[in-house]
Protein backbone atom coordinates (compact mmCIF):
# COMPACT_ATOMS: atom_id res chain seq x y z
CA UNK A 1 0.00 0.00 0.00
CA UNK A 2 1.38 3.31 -0.87
CA UNK A 3 1.10 6.06 1.83
CA UNK A 4 -1.04 9.36 0.09
CA UNK A 5 0.82 12.36 1.92
CA UNK A 6 -0.75 13.98 -0.80
CA UNK A 7 -4.22 13.26 0.86
CA UNK A 8 -6.58 16.00 3.72
CA UNK A 9 -9.25 13.88 6.24
CA UNK A 10 -11.23 15.92 9.06
CA UNK A 11 -12.27 14.68 11.73
CA UNK A 12 -14.97 16.80 13.45
CA UNK A 13 -16.12 15.45 17.31
CA UNK A 14 -19.37 16.71 18.11
CA UNK A 15 -19.11 16.10 22.24
CA UNK A 16 -21.25 14.72 23.99
CA UNK A 17 -23.82 14.25 20.91
CA UNK A 18 -25.11 10.88 21.38
CA UNK A 19 -27.13 9.42 18.73
CA UNK A 20 -29.79 6.78 21.05
CA UNK A 21 -28.98 4.51 23.54
CA UNK A 22 -26.33 1.35 22.89
CA UNK A 23 -27.43 -2.23 23.38
CA UNK A 24 -26.08 -2.31 26.88
CA UNK A 25 -26.71 0.75 28.14
CA UNK A 26 -29.07 -0.34 31.26
CA UNK A 27 -26.01 -1.48 32.11
CA UNK A 28 -24.49 2.27 32.61
CA UNK A 29 -27.98 3.04 34.00
CA UNK A 30 -29.08 5.10 30.29
CA UNK A 31 -31.75 2.99 29.63
CA UNK A 32 -33.69 5.24 27.26
CA UNK A 33 -30.76 7.78 26.52
CA UNK A 34 -31.08 9.24 22.83
CA UNK A 35 -29.28 12.68 23.11
CA UNK A 36 -30.34 13.78 19.30
CA UNK A 37 -33.61 12.64 20.09
CA UNK A 38 -34.84 13.17 23.15
CA UNK A 39 -33.17 17.34 22.74
CA UNK A 40 -35.05 17.73 19.31
CA UNK A 41 -38.53 16.58 20.96
CA UNK A 42 -37.92 18.58 24.45
CA UNK A 43 -37.25 21.98 22.15
CA UNK A 44 -40.19 20.99 19.94
CA UNK A 45 -37.84 20.68 16.78
CA UNK A 46 -34.35 21.03 15.21
CA UNK A 47 -33.60 23.22 12.32
CA UNK A 48 -30.15 21.79 10.71
CA UNK A 49 -30.85 21.86 6.86
CA UNK A 50 -27.03 21.28 6.35
CA UNK A 51 -26.79 17.90 8.61
CA UNK A 52 -30.53 16.86 7.19
CA UNK A 53 -29.09 17.06 3.66
CA UNK A 54 -26.21 15.01 4.83
CA UNK A 55 -28.18 12.61 6.37
CA UNK A 56 -28.51 12.98 9.84
CA UNK A 57 -32.37 12.24 10.14
CA UNK A 58 -31.47 9.41 8.16
CA UNK A 59 -29.81 7.92 11.69
CA UNK A 60 -32.74 7.94 14.20
CA UNK A 61 -36.12 9.98 14.33
CA UNK A 62 -35.19 13.41 14.70
CA UNK A 63 -38.30 16.00 15.38
CA UNK A 64 -37.15 18.77 12.46
CA UNK A 65 -34.88 16.64 11.05
CA UNK A 66 -36.66 14.60 8.28
CA UNK A 67 -34.76 11.67 6.66
CA UNK A 68 -32.79 13.11 3.40
CA UNK A 69 -34.22 11.35 -0.10
CA UNK A 70 -30.78 11.24 -1.61
CA UNK A 71 -27.97 12.64 1.31
CA UNK A 72 -25.07 14.32 0.15
CA UNK A 73 -22.64 12.52 2.88
CA UNK A 74 -22.82 8.68 4.10
CA UNK A 75 -24.55 8.48 7.05
CA UNK A 76 -24.49 5.81 10.10
CA UNK A 77 -24.42 4.83 13.78
CA UNK A 78 -21.09 3.93 15.71
CA UNK A 79 -21.47 1.48 18.68
CA UNK A 80 -18.34 1.69 21.10
CA UNK A 81 -16.51 -1.58 22.20
CA UNK A 82 -14.68 -0.05 24.84
CA UNK A 83 -15.67 -0.29 28.52
CA UNK A 84 -17.11 2.94 29.49
CA UNK A 85 -18.50 6.29 27.95
CA UNK A 86 -16.17 9.08 28.50
CA UNK A 87 -14.26 11.23 26.18
CA UNK A 88 -10.33 9.48 26.56
CA UNK A 89 -12.55 6.43 25.62
CA UNK A 90 -14.33 7.23 22.79
CA UNK A 91 -11.84 9.48 21.23
CA UNK A 92 -9.00 6.42 21.61
CA UNK A 93 -11.30 4.33 20.00
CA UNK A 94 -11.82 6.51 17.16
CA UNK A 95 -8.05 5.89 16.62
CA UNK A 96 -8.26 2.22 16.96
CA UNK A 97 -7.59 1.79 21.01
CA UNK A 98 -10.29 -0.38 22.31
CA UNK A 99 -10.09 -0.29 25.69
CA UNK A 100 -11.38 -3.33 27.88
CA UNK A 101 -10.85 -2.46 31.12
CA UNK A 102 -13.15 0.84 32.70
CA UNK A 103 -11.08 3.42 34.05
CA UNK A 104 -12.05 3.42 38.02
CA UNK A 105 -14.18 5.85 39.23
CA UNK A 106 -15.07 7.73 43.01
CA UNK A 107 -17.99 8.22 43.71
CA UNK A 108 -17.57 8.64 47.72
CA UNK A 109 -14.87 10.71 46.92
CA UNK A 110 -10.59 9.68 47.16
CA UNK A 111 -9.34 7.05 49.12
CA UNK A 112 -7.25 9.22 52.52
CA UNK A 113 -4.18 7.77 51.39
CA UNK A 114 -4.22 9.50 47.98
CA UNK A 115 -5.35 12.76 49.37
CA UNK A 116 -2.65 13.11 51.94
CA UNK A 117 0.01 11.94 49.64
CA UNK A 118 -1.26 14.84 47.10
CA UNK A 119 -1.42 17.09 49.71
CA UNK A 120 2.63 16.60 51.02
CA UNK A 121 3.36 16.59 47.46
CA UNK A 122 1.94 20.06 46.63
CA UNK A 123 2.29 21.88 50.37
CA UNK A 124 -1.18 22.86 50.27
CA UNK A 125 -4.46 21.10 52.38
CA UNK A 126 -7.29 20.02 50.37
CA UNK A 127 -10.71 20.49 50.63
CA UNK A 128 -14.29 19.10 48.91
CA UNK A 129 -13.27 15.69 47.61
CA UNK A 130 -16.22 14.44 46.54
CA UNK A 131 -18.58 13.81 43.50
CA UNK A 132 -20.06 17.36 42.58
CA UNK A 133 -20.83 19.52 40.18
CA UNK A 134 -17.83 22.10 39.77
CA UNK A 135 -19.65 25.37 39.39
CA UNK A 136 -21.64 24.25 42.38
CA UNK A 137 -18.78 23.17 44.81
CA UNK A 138 -16.63 26.04 43.96
CA UNK A 139 -19.10 29.01 45.23
CA UNK A 140 -20.05 26.44 48.12
CA UNK A 141 -16.15 26.13 49.71
CA UNK A 142 -15.05 29.43 47.91
CA UNK A 143 -14.73 31.46 51.40
CA UNK A 144 -12.98 28.24 53.02
CA UNK A 145 -10.62 28.11 49.70
CA UNK A 146 -9.88 31.90 49.58
CA UNK A 147 -9.38 31.61 54.00
CA UNK A 148 -6.98 28.35 54.08
CA UNK A 149 -5.23 28.98 50.17
CA UNK A 150 -6.09 25.16 49.81
CA UNK A 151 -7.15 23.36 46.52
CA UNK A 152 -10.84 22.41 45.91
CA UNK A 153 -10.92 18.49 44.36
CA UNK A 154 -13.66 16.91 43.81
CA UNK A 155 -14.55 13.89 40.45
CA UNK A 156 -18.10 12.85 38.84
CA UNK A 157 -19.29 9.71 37.71
CA UNK A 158 -16.46 10.18 35.36
CA UNK A 159 -12.64 8.85 35.58
CA UNK A 160 -11.62 12.12 36.96
CA UNK A 161 -9.59 14.10 39.40
CA UNK A 162 -10.36 17.77 39.26
CA UNK A 163 -8.41 20.85 41.13
CA UNK A 164 -10.27 23.71 41.25
CA UNK A 165 -8.23 27.09 42.59
CA UNK A 166 -9.07 30.64 42.40
CA UNK A 167 -6.54 32.20 40.38
CA UNK A 168 -5.91 35.33 42.78
CA UNK A 169 -5.27 32.57 45.28
CA UNK A 170 -3.29 29.85 43.79
CA UNK A 171 -1.22 31.02 40.52
CA UNK A 172 -2.31 28.95 37.33
CA UNK A 173 1.00 27.28 36.93
CA UNK A 174 1.03 26.09 40.34
CA UNK A 175 -2.37 24.38 40.02
CA UNK A 176 -1.00 22.78 36.16
CA UNK A 177 2.03 21.65 39.04
CA UNK A 178 -0.21 20.22 41.37
CA UNK A 179 -2.25 18.61 38.70
CA UNK A 180 1.13 16.91 37.14
CA UNK A 181 1.99 15.77 40.84
CA UNK A 182 -1.63 14.39 41.02
CA UNK A 183 -0.76 12.58 37.55
CA UNK A 184 2.05 10.82 38.98
CA UNK A 185 0.34 9.93 41.78
CA UNK A 186 -2.42 8.31 40.23
CA UNK A 187 -1.28 5.18 38.76
CA UNK A 188 -1.97 1.62 38.81
CA UNK A 189 -5.27 0.74 40.65
CA UNK A 190 -5.82 4.64 40.91
CA UNK A 191 -4.64 5.25 37.10
CA UNK A 192 -8.07 8.02 36.83
CA UNK A 193 -8.33 8.89 33.26
CA UNK A 194 -8.01 12.24 33.16
CA UNK A 195 -6.64 15.15 36.13
CA UNK A 196 -8.39 18.11 35.05
CA UNK A 197 -7.19 21.70 36.05
CA UNK A 198 -10.19 23.99 36.77
CA UNK A 199 -8.75 27.72 37.48
CA UNK A 200 -11.72 29.97 38.16
CA UNK A 201 -12.11 34.02 38.93
CA UNK A 202 -14.74 36.29 40.13
CA UNK A 203 -16.09 36.85 43.45
CA UNK A 204 -17.61 34.50 45.94
CA UNK A 205 -21.53 34.50 44.89
CA UNK A 206 -20.69 35.05 40.86
CA UNK A 207 -17.73 32.54 40.25
CA UNK A 208 -16.70 31.80 36.63
CA UNK A 209 -14.31 29.21 35.39
CA UNK A 210 -11.27 30.54 32.91
CA UNK A 211 -10.71 28.98 29.83
CA UNK A 212 -7.30 27.71 31.23
CA UNK A 213 -8.75 24.84 31.85
CA UNK A 214 -5.91 21.77 31.00
CA UNK A 215 -6.45 18.08 31.13
CA UNK A 216 -3.87 15.70 32.14
CA UNK A 217 -4.74 12.62 30.71
CA UNK A 218 -2.89 8.77 30.97
CA UNK A 219 -0.71 8.06 27.62
CA UNK A 220 -2.88 5.88 25.71
CA UNK A 221 -1.62 2.22 26.43
CA UNK A 222 -1.01 0.90 23.01
CA UNK A 223 -0.19 2.62 19.75
CA UNK A 224 -2.89 4.61 18.29
CA UNK A 225 -3.16 5.80 14.74
CA UNK A 226 -1.80 9.18 15.75
CA UNK A 227 1.30 6.95 16.46
CA UNK A 228 1.15 5.61 12.65
CA UNK A 229 0.72 8.98 11.06
CA UNK A 230 3.55 10.23 12.82
CA UNK A 231 5.73 7.55 11.67
CA UNK A 232 4.45 7.90 7.86
CA UNK A 233 5.33 11.53 8.35
CA UNK A 234 1.60 12.67 7.31
CA UNK A 235 1.27 16.07 9.23
CA UNK A 236 -1.38 16.37 12.14
CA UNK A 237 -3.43 19.01 13.63
CA UNK A 238 -5.71 19.41 16.24
CA UNK A 239 -8.22 21.60 17.58
CA UNK A 240 -9.37 21.87 21.00
CA UNK A 241 -8.55 19.65 23.85
CA UNK A 242 -7.53 16.62 21.27
CA UNK A 243 -3.86 16.76 22.32
CA UNK A 244 -5.23 16.20 25.86
CA UNK A 245 -7.27 13.06 25.57
CA UNK A 246 -3.92 11.51 24.19
CA UNK A 247 -1.17 12.77 26.42
CA UNK A 248 0.19 15.04 23.90
CA UNK A 249 1.57 11.84 21.70
CA UNK A 250 1.39 12.01 18.09
CA UNK A 251 -0.59 15.41 17.92
CA UNK A 252 -0.61 18.89 18.79
CA UNK A 253 -3.92 20.94 19.25
CA UNK A 254 -5.27 24.89 19.42
CA UNK A 255 -7.25 25.03 22.58
CA UNK A 256 -9.73 27.00 22.11
CA UNK A 257 -12.33 28.73 24.55
CA UNK A 258 -15.40 27.47 23.09
CA UNK A 259 -17.45 26.07 19.97
CA UNK A 260 -17.44 29.23 18.02
CA UNK A 261 -13.75 29.67 18.94
CA UNK A 262 -13.23 26.11 17.84
CA UNK A 263 -15.22 26.63 14.74
CA UNK A 264 -13.12 29.70 13.50
CA UNK A 265 -10.01 27.92 14.14
CA UNK A 266 -10.83 25.05 12.10
CA UNK A 267 -12.04 26.99 8.98
CA UNK A 268 -8.24 28.95 9.67
CA UNK A 269 -6.76 25.68 9.60
CA UNK A 270 -8.51 24.52 6.03
CA UNK A 271 -7.75 27.88 4.46
CA UNK A 272 -4.67 27.29 4.37
CA UNK A 273 -5.39 24.20 2.15
CA UNK A 274 -2.41 21.62 3.41
CA UNK A 275 -2.53 17.97 3.57
CA UNK A 276 -2.69 15.86 6.48
CA UNK A 277 -4.88 14.93 9.10
CA UNK A 278 -7.02 17.61 10.54
CA UNK A 279 -8.90 16.28 14.42
CA UNK A 280 -11.29 18.90 15.89
CA UNK A 281 -13.23 18.65 19.33
CA UNK A 282 -16.09 21.28 19.92
CA UNK A 283 -16.45 20.16 24.24
CA UNK A 284 -19.86 22.78 24.77
CA UNK A 285 -22.23 19.90 24.09
CA UNK A 286 -20.76 18.19 26.86
CA UNK A 287 -19.47 21.23 29.21
CA UNK A 288 -22.01 23.85 29.06
CA UNK A 289 -24.94 22.10 27.67
CA UNK A 290 -25.15 18.37 28.37
CA UNK A 291 -23.68 18.02 31.98
CA UNK A 292 -26.20 21.24 33.05
CA UNK A 293 -28.95 19.64 31.53
CA UNK A 294 -29.93 22.69 28.82
CA UNK A 295 -31.59 21.41 26.09
CA UNK A 296 -31.80 25.07 24.45
CA UNK A 297 -28.32 26.00 25.09
CA UNK A 298 -27.70 22.10 23.69
CA UNK A 299 -29.93 23.06 20.53
CA UNK A 300 -28.58 26.44 19.72
CA UNK A 301 -25.31 25.05 19.17
CA UNK A 302 -26.33 22.42 17.00
CA UNK A 303 -27.67 25.27 15.05
CA UNK A 304 -23.94 27.03 14.84
CA UNK A 305 -22.52 24.16 14.06
CA UNK A 306 -25.09 23.76 10.86
CA UNK A 307 -24.26 27.07 10.25
CA UNK A 308 -20.86 26.70 9.94
CA UNK A 309 -20.62 24.06 7.76
CA UNK A 310 -21.15 25.15 4.33
CA UNK A 311 -17.81 27.26 5.05
CA UNK A 312 -15.75 24.15 6.32
CA UNK A 313 -17.31 22.05 3.29
CA UNK A 314 -16.38 24.53 0.56
CA UNK A 315 -12.57 24.51 1.92
CA UNK A 316 -12.62 21.26 0.83
CA UNK A 317 -12.05 19.89 -2.89
CA UNK A 318 -12.13 16.88 -4.91
CA UNK A 319 -10.49 13.43 -2.82
CA UNK A 320 -10.87 15.20 0.33
CA UNK A 321 -12.83 13.63 3.25
CA UNK A 322 -14.85 14.91 6.13
CA UNK A 323 -16.08 12.74 9.24
CA UNK A 324 -18.44 14.42 11.71
CA UNK A 325 -18.89 12.14 15.02
CA UNK A 326 -19.48 12.29 18.82
CA UNK A 327 -17.30 10.30 21.42
CA UNK A 328 -20.33 9.24 23.76
CA UNK A 329 -23.94 11.04 24.80
CA UNK A 330 -24.57 13.57 27.48
CA UNK A 331 -28.98 13.75 26.92
CA UNK A 332 -29.59 16.44 28.56
CA UNK A 333 -33.08 15.52 28.94
CA UNK A 334 -32.34 12.85 31.33
CA UNK A 335 -32.35 13.27 35.03
CA UNK A 336 -28.78 12.80 35.52
CA UNK A 337 -26.01 14.95 34.23
CA UNK A 338 -23.33 12.33 33.42
CA UNK A 339 -22.38 10.80 30.30
CA UNK A 340 -24.83 8.74 28.57
CA UNK A 341 -23.98 5.16 26.70
CA UNK A 342 -25.33 5.88 22.91
CA UNK A 343 -24.29 4.91 19.32
CA UNK A 344 -22.54 8.25 17.68
CA UNK A 345 -23.48 9.26 14.71
CA UNK A 346 -21.37 9.63 11.65
CA UNK A 347 -21.51 11.37 8.47
CA UNK A 348 -18.75 11.19 5.82
CA UNK A 349 -19.23 13.10 3.11
CA UNK A 350 -16.43 13.65 0.41
CA UNK A 351 -17.27 16.23 -2.65
CA UNK A 352 -18.51 14.03 -5.15
CA UNK A 353 -19.31 11.22 -3.68
CA UNK A 354 -22.51 9.86 -3.69
CA UNK A 355 -23.42 9.05 0.14
CA UNK A 356 -24.34 5.90 0.59
CA UNK A 357 -26.00 3.82 3.82
CA UNK A 358 -23.41 2.79 6.23
CA UNK A 359 -25.65 1.16 8.68
CA UNK A 360 -25.00 0.43 12.46
CA UNK A 361 -21.82 0.00 12.87
CA UNK A 362 -19.62 -2.21 15.27
CA UNK A 363 -16.85 0.36 16.45
CA UNK A 364 -16.08 3.46 16.57
CA UNK A 365 -12.27 2.15 15.51
CA UNK A 366 -14.25 2.40 11.71
CA UNK A 367 -12.88 5.26 11.84
CA UNK A 368 -9.46 4.55 12.62
CA UNK A 369 -9.56 1.96 9.45
CA UNK A 370 -11.64 4.39 7.20
CA UNK A 371 -8.72 6.29 7.30
CA UNK A 372 -6.14 3.79 7.69
CA UNK A 373 -7.20 3.39 4.24
CA UNK A 374 -7.65 6.59 3.10
CA UNK A 375 -3.76 7.95 3.83
CA UNK A 376 -2.46 3.77 2.60
CA UNK A 377 -1.03 3.16 6.24
CA UNK A 378 -0.60 -0.04 7.34
CA UNK A 379 -0.74 -1.35 10.71
CA UNK A 380 -3.00 -3.77 13.31
CA UNK A 381 -5.83 -1.15 13.38
CA UNK A 382 -9.16 -3.02 14.67
CA UNK A 383 -12.10 -2.16 12.71
CA UNK A 384 -13.69 -1.96 8.60
CA UNK A 385 -13.37 1.11 6.65
CA UNK A 386 -16.31 2.44 4.99
CA UNK A 387 -16.93 1.93 1.65
CA UNK A 388 -16.01 4.48 -1.08
CA UNK A 389 -13.43 6.37 0.55
CA UNK A 390 -10.31 4.10 -0.34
Amino acid sequence: MTIRRDRRAVLLVLDGVGAGALPDAARYGDEGADTLGNLSRAVGGLHLPVLEGMGLGNLLPIEGVPPAAAPSASWGRLAEVSAGKDSITGHWEMMGLISHTPFPTYPSGFPAGIIEAFERGTGRRTIGNRAASGTEIIEELCLEHIRLGAFIVYTSSDSVFQIAAHEGVIPVEELYEACRTARRLLQGPDAVARVIARPFSGECGSLVRTPRRRDFSLEPPGPTLLDLMESAGIPRRGVGKIDDLFAHRGITSVHVPDNRAGLAELASVLALGESGFVFANLVDFDSKWGHRNDPAGFAQGLSEVDDALPGLMSALGEGDLFIITADHGNDPTTPGTDHTREYAPVLAWSPGIPGRPLGDRRSFSDIAATLALFFGLEGDIPGDPFPGFA
